[in-house]
């Protein structure tokens, strides 16, 4: 049997013994040297309890430290605390080297609705230019999170020139069970793994979730009827809709760009075949005709091409093909084994599974200049998923004997994991922005 193929089988019957799942926490496993000092004062609050349902500071210092572009400082050596512009003092934060001051508030309105004020400082500017950003929002309880994760972005944005990645969400499987008897449930949670919620539970496996265009569908196959079958689900309704249960193998869904169609895997033929379906006709269109492996098919950000694995040249490689069939084009040429790609939102780069030394990891294509960049430690990690800006990517890992998810920026300077306290979880996928 031939290592894709060995490859494929294994993700399709992919299996895990593991205890109940538990929330997911985050380590940062790698740090960056030179990022951006910055101070995030606790947000003060003006409410009937203690304390706010959500810590806003500590959310937003969370977040920027995750990107691995900024270096929060611990809240012990904060030298003040201010909340309102008219308590900061600029001198004060350039004592401790800091580039950049964030500070806020929090409190319940008669209408039982929240105000969350931000503001944002670089502190080695005049005090009539250091305010860089100043923000109200009025939100429902339920929405200060979120409202965290969108401060966050402003933030990055402001500093950065890019955008922000934070309000965002991801979806994963996680595998739970014991003996003979395991529980599996598809799971979309922020983008930092709180707020988790099931959309789908099933004693067979789940995998290969995909987002639609704006995030509103998963792709995604079951094997709920003993066989690899591709559904459609509706993330508001619920609504399921079965669109590929050919005899043979049915995986890999990926959306087009404008959301009108899937590119899957088929064997219908009798060989694992990249095709097309068109939602709204329900046509299938064969891309590919080669008695090679043809798998793990995802579209350009133009929708003109789809980008692919086969291991047409002896192993798996990553090639290139027109959406509606044409010449292939051959991308990878570092390594026997580069599989499982993920286009970048700009279409710079493709993220993929590089084997090397035994070992598998994720590594980096830039298409531009042809550098090609192994990121992580490995030494097995899969299923590769970019961020809606392009600047981190979220992956499968093995710790401790588990799977994991887990996070690095595209130059492999920074990296975190997503872990759960007992149980399995992988085949993540970084949705869109939230419209």
């Amino acid at each position: 049997m031939g290592i894709l193929r060995r490859y494929v089988v294994a993700l399709l019957l992919l299996c895990a013994v593991s205890p109940v799942w538990a929330g997911l926490t985050i380590q940062i496993t790698r740090g960056v040297a030179g990022a951006v000092p910055i101070a995030v004062v606790p947000f003060s609050w003006s409410g009937p309890t203690p304390a706010p349902p959500q810590d806003i500071g500590a959310i937003v210092a969370a977040d920027l430290a995750r990107s691995g572009r900024f270096a929060p400082l611990a809240d012990k050596d904060l030298v003040a605390h201010p909340t309102a512009p008219d308590q900061v003092k600029l001198q004060n934060w350039r004592v401790l080297g800091v580039n950049d001051l964030v500070i806020g508030s929090v409190r319940v309105l008669p209408s039982g609705r929240y105000q969350v004020e931000v503001y944002l400082y670089d502190v080695y500017q005049p005090p009539a230019q250091a305010q860089l950003l100043g923000q109200r929002f009025v939100v429902a309880p339920a929405q200060l999170r979120r409202t965290a994760h969108r401060i966050s972005d402003m933030i990055f944005k402001q500093l950065t020139g890019l955008p922000g990645a934070f309000d965002t969400r991801i979806a994963y499987v996680t595998m739970s069970g014991t003996g003979k008897v395991h529980r599996y449930a598809l799971k979309v949670a922020d983008s930092d793994g709180y707020d988790p919620r099931t959309v789908l539970e099933s004693p067979e496996p789940i995998m290969s979730p995909a987002w639609s265009p704006h995030g509103r569908r998963l792709a995604y196959v079951s094997f709920e009827h003993g066989r690899p079958e591709v559904y459609i689900q509706d993330l508001a309704t619920g609504a399921r809709k079965l669109v590929a249960s050919f005899s043979g193998l049915n995986s890999a869904p990926a959306w087009s760009p404008n959301g009108k169609e899937l590119a899957l895997t088929l064997s219908r033929r009798g060989n694992p075949e990249i095709y097309t379906l068109n939602l709204e006709t329900g046509k299938f269109h064969r891309v590919t005709h080669n008695p090679a492996i043809d798998t793990s098919a995802v579209w350009t950000p133009d929708g003109r091409n789809l980008v692919f694995t086969s291991d047409r040249g002896g192993g798996p490689q990553i090639y290139e093909v027109p959406a509606a069939g044409g010449p292939v084009t051959r991308l990878t040429f570092d390594g026997s084994y580069n599989a499982a790609p993920a286009v970048s939102p700009d279409g710079q780069r493709i993220a993929m599974v590089h084997g090397q030394g035994g070992g598998y990891r994720i590594a980096v294509l830039d298409l531009k200049s042809g550098l090609f960049q192994v990121l992580t430690d490995g030494p097995l990690d899969d299923s590769p998923s970019f961020a809606p800006n392009g600047q981190m990517i979220l992956y499968s890992a093995q710790y401790q004997g588990r799977r994991v998810l887990a996070t690095v920026t595209v130059d492999g300077r920074a990296g975190q994991r997503l872990s759960s306290q007992q149980g399995d979880v992988q085949s993540p996928a970084w949705g869109p922005y939230r419209k």
